[in-house]
């Protein structure tokens, strides 16, 4: 951070960043949001937002070489590679949301990086590979395993959520990795990213062991360019990071009638970030008091609409000292009343079916849960190319009746080289199941492409649909109108509906395996059979047979020591 002393430095350079210290271009702000679930868990969503009003593709990493707020190591990233966006998580668990409903920001289990490159860019694939590399050790993580064989170029699911309207799919590029393992050498260098760190804020609840022992925990960043204003003269680089924890108190032994951030967390807050312009914890209060009971209240409420549901927050705003107390400590209590369930209006489910090592079958079930609305939704699917996929055996049912998709894109897998890539819009009925299956057909890997454990399975990345569900009150179109974070990530285009993308359950899939046990086998009765017979016909060639006499009788023996001591001739 810039120092008050610059101002008194003469030069034209420090006169330059002297003002820049007097009036920075950056601001940090943070939340987190408390959402008790209807099956009684409890729904933690951290959101930390930095705006810095400068453009890394034009002015070059030499001209943007001072950074306050936004990480230096992420912006000579979108320098150096000419990144336009970036999208990167890392989850572990499935979110479950037939129980919890939708997430704010939704991810698939493992890790998940899709990045839109500038279109200046000639070559694509040579900058995914490098920012594979860079990312991988930032986060220290296994992106390095990111190649062409599990890349795809989606050409309609996922859209910039930032400025521009890109159709080129070309500087688009996709990739999973659904056996990621989320530990704590992610969140570490994730927490480093922030402008406080982990030493004060709402960061000081990131305890790792608290966060892993839950039933899903994703951590992301996501980074593009927005608009600072309605009319968008002013543009500026948003880095938002999210962390969403889902704590179930029956495996933490704590019941589900009362929980609080110390239980939780085991931590409470104590201050806000120094460097925040804003920090605030909200509470979802919307089925309050049917379901629960908040302590301590707060007259601050907050209406927003999230995810087409108009909801009530209440707000304890940490800039304020009032919030904290006299023992300067501030922890939330909650206890529950009642039970309900709600459905969500999009589910999703995955799964293979069929016998054998041969053939299968994928099944692909999408739920519309609205009474009376239809509406259309996007479906990809990205499948390792050692999983021959049988298209003209895709089918796509709902209530029992074909349903033909309005537009299919299939780009066919390369033997290790591509996966399989197929996007479709299929139209749902109200209240009704679609259902899509096709067929495919196991290859032989080589043996050198097995995995160390071959016999657990081979993973499969989730599907994922993309929609635009009908909303029950009317959406905000104004994107940089002031609003909670949790409720604006993704611009809203039209008032009726909200997007929604959902991921399925990731896939194991076992293949033909053979016996790796073989070859001991083989090794072991070699060397037997070598020892054995070769031991036997060396023996016969190389060792001398003497006959030995057989030794006389006993009493024979006796006679001719007598006569030897009385020196009589022995007998013969």
């Amino acid at each position: 951070c810039c120092s008050c002393l610059e101002l008194f430095f003469v030069g034209e350079m420090e006169q330059k960043q002297a003002i820049w210290c007097l009036n920075p271009k950056d601001q940090f702000q943070e939340e987190l949001v408390i959402r008790p679930l209807h099956s009684g868990d409890i729904y933690a969503s951290f959101q930390f937002r930095t705006l810095w009003d400068t453009d890394f593709l034009q002015e070059g990493q030499k001209k943007v070489s001072h950074y306050r707020l936004f990480p230096k190591s992420l912006g000579q990233v979108l320098s150096k590679f000419s990144v336009q966006e970036l999208h990167i998580s890392f989850t572990q668990g499935f979110w479950r949301t037939m129980q919890w409903g939708q997430p704010f920001i939704p991810s698939p289990p493992g890790a998940e990086l899709w990045v839109w490159f500038h279109d200046t860019v000639s070559d694509v694939d040579g900058n995914w590979k490098e920012l594979t590399n860079v990312l991988s050790g930032i986060f220290c993580a296994s992106l390095n395993f990111i190649d062409m064989t599990n890349t795809v170029q989606p050409s309609a699911s996922f859209k910039p959520l930032g400025l521009g309207n890109a159709t080129d799919h070309r500087f688009l590029r996709y990739a999973t990795l659904p056996r990621e393992i989320v530990c704590t050498e992610n969140l570490t260098p994730w927490k480093k990213l922030l402008p406080c760190g982990s030493k004060a804020g709402l960061a000081v609840l990131m305890k790792s062991e608290k966060l892993f022992h839950s039933s899903f925990h994703s951590q992301a960043v996501h980074i593009r360019p927005i608009c600072q204003d309605e009319q968008c003269t002013s543009k500026a680089w948003e880095l938002r990071q999210t962390l969403n924890v889902v704590f179930d108190h029956y495996t933490s032994g704590q019941g589900k009638k009362e929980w609080s951030l110390f239980k939780m967390f085991s931590r409470t807050l104590t201050e806000a970030c120094p460097l925040a312009s804003s920090s605030k914890v909200y509470v979802d209060i919307t089925d309050n008091p049917e379901l629960f009971e908040l302590s301590p209240a707060t007259p601050l409420l907050s209406q927003a609409v999230v995810l087409g549901d108009r909801r009530t927050y209440s707000v304890y705003d940490l800039t304020r000292a009032e919030t904290f107390g006299q023992l300067r400590s501030f922890n939330l209590l909650l206890r529950w009343k009642g039970d309900n369930m709600l459905r969500p209006l999009l589910h999703a489910e995955r799964y293979v079916a069929g016998f054998g090592l041969q053939t299968g079958e994928i099944h692909t079930v999408i739920y519309n849960n609205h009474p009376y609305r239809a509406f259309p939704v996007l479906l990809m699917d990205s499948v390792p190319w050692y999983l021959q996929l049988y298209i003209h055996t895709l089918t796509v049912t709902s209530k029992s009746r074909d349903n033909k998709p309005s537009y299919i894109h299939y780009q066919p897998a390369k033997d290790r080289h591509r996966p399989h890539l197929l996007e479709m819009l299929i139209q749902l009925p109200p209240h009704s199941m679609t259902e899509v299956t096709v067929q495919f057909e196991r290859a032989l890997l080589k043996w050198t492409e097995y995995t160390p454990d071959p016999n657990h399975g081979f993973y499969v990345g989730s599907s994922v649909v993309s929609a635009l569900v009908p909303s029950m009150v009317a959406m905000s179109t104004n994107f940089t109108q002031d609003q909670p974070l949790f409720s604006s990530f993704v611009p809203v285009k039209e008032e009726s509906s909200y997007f929604v993308r959902v991921y399925t359950e990731p896939l194991l899939v076992n293949l033909p395996t053979p016996d790796f046990s073989m070859p001991y086998n083989v090794i072991c009765l070699t060397c037997t059979v070598v020892a054995v017979g070769y031991g036997s016909f060396y023996n016969l060639l190389t060792r001398t047979f003497q006959v030995d006499e057989p030794s006389p009788p006993l009493a024979k023996r006796l006679a001719n020591f007598i006569r030897r001591i009385r020196g009589v001739p022995l007998l013969a």
